[in-house]
């Protein structure tokens, strides 16, 4: 029994070792699952979600009472094409595009050496119509003189009365020869003027203040303003006012009944599309395109801008009130949709690199169909309707929409 009980206590070096070979692999099994787990959170991260972008975008308040949306132009109501009365050869021209002109100042001037001899003629018709005058005065006063002694040598009878008629014809014809020669003058004095005009439509005038749009004439043209001659011109400049300038806008005739003369309106113009300018509807042309279905409405400006040139397309907003002075300043605004609420606070996902970068923003007012934000900047690209695993520095994948 002995001998059995020490042969059990005996070590058998040739047998199996099972147990450490399953803790080792445990062991392995355990490295495997957490570097598996690693590549699954590695993998998931950066994973690109795919999302839908919109813009954050600069709203005016403005767009929460537009009644109604209108194009149109910028339209000068008063403006000339600046030309004569007189055909010549244009000499001298004294503007181009751009300048500023006053009422009355001399734009151009045709050739004058033909009528300019004319008016010398007619002053000169006029100095001899007045020595003519002069000369029968003279003759009137001698036979007034005579007159009177006849009449004295007839009381004493010293001449016959035949003679002393013809005295008296003498007086009356002088007479009458002055009064002709008094409408001579008259004659010779309109003649003058005539000639003076002549001259003076050779000189081209501005009719108004303004400024010259376009120069349609240059020196050594000929100006036919009444004829179609091959190689003419009509026009010198043509000239508007810029005080005067209206936006003309196409209403449709369904909407005709929210326009109103005197309402405010809230300009846009292409060429500048960082400002808005303050209109007010002026008047409404009594007719209908009825090619377009559409009536012209013509709004005034109240801004005035040296920027603002005639024929730039615009956009006119029919409000239902005026603009406040606080409410013309531009607002961050971003579709509804793309704000969510993440742990109690309101956020954006803004699209950076090919990544969701989480901002906390404060919501403001409705603009529209839009809601003010602070917290982004206009133009930032943003994650439209955000999914709920979206996290923050996740990859996003931009899809059309």
């Amino acid at each position: 029994m002995a001998n059995e009980d020490l042969a059990r206590l005996r070590i058998d070096r040739n047998a199996p070792q099972t147990a450490p070979r399953r803790r080792r692999y445990g062991w392995w099994l355990l490295a495997a699952a957490v570097v598996a787990a690693a590549a699954y959170w590695t993998v998931s991260r950066n994973a690109a979600v795919p999302v839908e972008v919109t813009t954050v975008s600069l709203a005016y308040p403005s767009q929460a009472y537009t009644l109604l949306n209108a194009t149109g132009y910028v339209v000068a109501q008063r403006k000339a094409a600046v030309a004569s009365k007189a055909t010549g050869r244009l000499e001298w021209l004294n503007v181009r595009e751009g300048s500023q002109v006053k009422a009355g100042e001399v734009l151009a001037r045709l050739e004058s050496s033909d009528v300019a001899a004319q008016m010398k003629q007619a002053a000169a018709g006029v100095d001899v119509a007045r020595a003519n005058l002069e000369q029968g005065e003279a003759e009137l006063k001698d036979a007034t003189r005579a007159l009177e002694r006849s009449r004295d040598l007839l009381a004493k009878k010293f001449v016959s009365p035949a003679a002393h008629d013809a005295v008296v014809s003498r007086q009356e014809k002088a007479r009458a020869g002055v009064s002709s020669l008094r409408a001579s003058i008259a004659v010779a004095v309109a003649n003058l003027r005539a000639a003076q005009v002549a001259v003076e439509q050779t000189l081209i005038r501005a009719p108004f203040d303004g400024v010259v749009l376009t120069k349609n004439a240059n020196v050594g043209d000929v100006i036919t303003p009444f004829s179609s001659a091959l190689g003419s011109q009509a026009a010198v400049v043509t000239m508007a006012d810029m005080s005067t300038l209206e936006v003309e806008a196409d209403v449709s005739e369904a909407n005709l009944a929210r326009v109103s003369v005197g309402q405010h309106c809230e300009i846009r113009l292409d060429a500048l599309p960082g400002e808005r300018f303050r209109g007010v509807v002026h008047r409404t042309v009594p007719t209908v395109d009825r090619a377009k279905a559409t009536v012209m409405v013509k709004v005034r400006l109240v801004d005035a801008d040296s920027r603002i040139l005639p024929e730039m397309s615009a956009k006119v907003a029919f409000l239902e009130r005026e603009v406040a002075e606080a409410e013309r300043a531009p607002r961050t605004a971003v579709q509804p949709a793309a704000i969510v609420e993440r742990d109690g606070a309101s956020v954006l996902f803004v699209v950076r690199d090919g990544r969701a970068s989480r901002v906390a923003v404060k919501k403001g007012a409705a603009i529209g169909e839009l809601l003010e934000v602070g917290g982004v900047n206009a133009g930032d690209p943003v994650v439209l309707r955000p999914p709920e695993r979206l996290r923050d520095g996740m990859a996003v994948a931009v899809t059309a929409k």
